[in-house]
């Protein structure tokens, strides 16, 4: 059994009214562009924000219990990131949410974590942390061809 992907998140916020238009602004550039209403298990609406013509979705649902505020300490989504393809949407999407009033935590730069890491780090209305980064592909790539020519020279070294 394999897994393709993560079909859709569910997000619970406080406010769709206020949630819904900053989640479609900031989301819109990575090509989530259908918007669908269905109803939830306790009758709620939920609203799926989706990509067009593939998989992968964003629901968002109004609060019925719990804090006020998102804890991402506490059990549950630390954060959430999303895939951009390039360095300029990123730094799109934290243009679009310092004018939608939203606290950016961090960036738009470069991160360590892997060559090249480029992200925003930003939370939405109710304190949810969500990154948008870029991982460039021919750098990973690079990389990886390296990686291997040098496992290729330990192997000759050791044929030898």
């Amino acid at each position: 059994m394999t897994l393709e992907a993560i079909d859709h998140v569910d997000l619970v916020v406080s406010s769709l009214e206020r949630s819904l238009p900053f989640y479609e602004g900031l989301l819109r550039p990575l090509g989530y562009v259908d918007v669908g209403d269905i109803v939830g298990e306790e009758g709620e609406r939920v609203v799926y924000l989706s990509r067009h013509l593939t998989d992968g979705s964003i629901g968002l649902r109004q609060r019925h219990s719990g804090l006020d505020t998102a804890d991402r300490y506490a059990i549950g989504l630390h954060h959430l990131a999303f895939s951009a393809v390039s360095r300029q949407t990123v730094e799109e999407i934290a243009d679009r949410a310092r004018d939608a009033g939203a606290e950016i935590e961090s960036g738009p730069r470069e991160y360590d974590y892997t060559p090249g890491y480029y992200a925003v780090f930003i939370h939405d209305p109710d304190g949810i942390k969500l990154e948008f980064v870029h991982r460039p592909e021919e750098r990973d790539l690079a990389l990886r061809v390296s990686a291997l020519e040098a496992r290729i020279a330990e192997l000759e070294d050791e044929a030898s």
